[in-house]
């Protein structure tokens, strides 16, 4: 007998963050964290088995949203999961390519995309569970699978069809064949010292000066050295907020800025002359995530500071646009955005072949958890340097996974748990089940009564 997807649960779980105006900022201004959940149910018949012999029966997958519309999420990633029902779950490991474009490549659904919006962000969830199953049935974290794969084995995790004229899969080998020989020690380092990170977690738009200040505070005695702080509502509250975080952190720790994509163009090289004095390493989203020459334009007239994009580019097409425009200084990759790990790994060695440091986007529901996976694998097998490279970590939420982000000082530790880290407690997932679990539902009776 073969082990097969026999099934597809999805779940609408949010939680009401906007409540302490976590995760506000000048678009966003009050979001409730959310996810679209997907299990993939494998049939019981022996076949799936981890490293230490216990049976897999579940791969656990998710996209990101931040409250009303993950329902839309949520029904593209039970349309897109009845594609991998029936499926062997050999079917599936033994080709993560061959099931991604499997997932992508129905005609009908394409059309409401295709590769964005709701149904990409669905296609992220579903792909993102296959992978947490593969990398449970190996006993392996993502990244140590992804580290362990050949570079012929990573290249043909990726779809190439539209990136070819930036980076043919022949060079991306031998990108990947060059990094080969310094695996071993890069993976026993990262082990070791752990992948750099730096907080937003002092810098939401909606905390007051004294909350900011307080914050700042902790985020030095606590070890880090990087901070970031949300902008673009009002430049006077910037400049003043600006200086207040850089007068707490000292002049030697880095200080990234965030619009998140509220300003045009000329708006936002006006902002960033203005807080230029206070030592901005990068501008983030300074504008509309798909003005590709907008960015280029920013980015031409702001330098030294970097530009930073990515939470909000759909697809593998958009990065290697930003990159052949040298429109971006820093490549925010987003787990959940894209297409799930294939499509995260495409644009992994587009930046590495355009000499740019991914930096990815999290902070999020599991964000944090999904890709501390990325940057380990891409430092061990891809990249193969920290220079300048930061994953983003905030403080939330973390409680609520099976096999929670690890920070020490201002480094993630590497996950050691076979799979994505992407498993929400059940106890979570049916408190926090929009619109009946208890949280939302005891909230709307409070509300009407």
């Amino acid at each position: 007998m073969t082990a097969r997807i026999v099934d597809i649960e999805t779940i609408d779980v949010r939680f009401p963050t906007s409540q302490a105006l976590d995760g506000s900022d000048a678009m966003n201004e009050a979001p409730d964290y959310s996810a679209a959940y997907v299990i993939l149910h494998v049939g019981d018949d022996g076949d799936g088995t981890a490293g230490d012999g216990e049976q897999v029966s579940e791969g656990h997958g998710f996209t990101f949203t931040i409250g009303r519309g993950t329902e839309l999420a949520v029904a593209a990633a039970e349309a897109i999961g009845r594609r991998a029902v029936g499926m062997s779950v050999d079917e599936i490991t033994g080709d993560l390519g061959g099931f991604s474009r499997h997932l992508l490549g129905d005609s009908q659904l394409r059309w409401l995309g295709p590769d964005k919006g709701a149904i990409h962000l669905g296609a992220a969830a579903v792909i993102n569970a296959g992978w947490d199953l593969a990398a449970k049935r190996a006993g392996k974290p993502v990244w140590k699978l992804l580290a362990d794969f050949t570079p012929r084995q990573i290249v043909d995790i990726v779809d190439w069809r539209y990136l070819k004229d930036a980076l043919t899969p022949e060079a991306a080998l031998e990108l990947l064949e060059s990094r080969v020989p310094g695996r071993a020690e890069r993976e026993a380092y990262v082990r070791e010292h752990g992948y750099p990170a730096y907080t937003t977690s002092a810098g939401w738009l909606g905390y007051d000066d004294e909350k900011l200040a307080r914050l700042c505070r902790e985020a030095v005695e606590q070890g880090w050295d990087s901070v970031k702080l949300k902008v673009g509502a009002n430049l006077d509250d910037d400049v003043r907020r600006c200086r207040i975080a850089r007068e707490i952190i000292g002049p030697d720790r880095r200080l990234m800025i965030d619009a998140n994509q509220t300003l045009g163009v000329d708006e936002a090289i006006e902002w960033a002359d203005a807080l230029k004095e206070f030592g901005i390493w990068w501008f983030e989203e300074p504008t509309s995530p798909d003005d590709v020459l907008g960015h280029a334009a920013i980015q031409r007239r702001i330098a030294p500071i970097n530009v930073a994009t990515g939470e909000h580019a759909h697809n593998a097409v958009m990065f290697k646009q930003f990159l052949q425009a040298e429109a971006i200084g820093i490549c925010q990759i987003d787990a959940c955005r894209l297409g799930g790990v294939n499509e995260a790994v495409a644009s992994l060695l587009l930046a590495a072949a355009h000499g740019v440091p991914v930096c990815p986007h999290a902070g999020g529901v599991g964000l944090c958890e999904l890709v501390q996976h990325l940057s380990v694998f891409d430092y061990v097998a891809v990249s193969g340097s920290m220079e300048d490279r930061v994953v983003e970590y905030v403080d939330h939420l973390h409680e609520h996974f099976h096999d929670p982000v690890r920070v020490e000082g201002s480094r993630y530790r590497v996950p050691e748990a076979p799979g994505y880290s992407a498993q929400i407690r059940r106890e979570t997932l049916q408190a926090h089940r929009f619109p009946d679990g208890p949280v939302w539902s005891d909230a709307a009776a409070t509300v009407t009564s």
